[in-house]
């Protein structure tokens, strides 16, 4: 069974979807996901806590079973995502290095675009070469408030 719920967070509302073993999505907004039950189970409640936590700059790491569904290439890219420290932000050629794939950073950057479970994956601190923001799917505006809660100056 799947279930989820919109967390009123402090960057607009997330959708969080889990199973009964672990987290599913996060969707920017507010989404009605198929086949799925709205129901704050547990895992949701904790989620919840643990962003809030994220959010006031009293948590850095996040402790929650995940699921992303997508391809094996994905999945690698999202756990090297998992490795960047909370504060600091790696380039889509330093992720491609990291994964075994050197010349991947267009696929690197399509995987990245299509995290499942943003801010928990924190796609939001790969950046470009350059230490341009480029895109997110959360928009830019969403980015860069993440990265700005990380900034260790930053006032919570």
């Amino acid at each position: 069974m799947k279930y989820w719920e919109v967390y009123e967070s402090k960057i607009g509302p997330l959708t969080i979807l889990c199973d009964d073993e672990a987290l599913l999505r996060i969707d920017f907004g507010r989404t009605e996901p198929l086949n799925a039950v709205r129901e704050r189970t547990e895992l949701i409640r904790r989620a919840e806590g643990q962003l809030e936590e994220y959010m006031a700059g009293k948590r850095t790491v996040f402790d929650l079973p995940l699921k992303p569904e997508g391809t094996e290439f994905q999945k690698k890219v999202w756990n090297a995502l998992l490795l960047i420290p909370y504060g600091e932000t790696k380039s889509y050629k330093d992720i491609a290095v990291m994964i075994d794939n050197p010349k991947g950073c267009r696929a690197v950057g399509m995987a990245n675009n299509r995290n499942p479970i943003p801010v928990i994956i924190p796609c939001h601190r790969v950046i470009g070469a350059n230490g341009s923001l480029i895109g997110y799917g959360g928009g830019l505006d969403i980015k860069v408030k993440l990265l700005d809660l990380e900034r260790p100056e930053a006032s919570h």
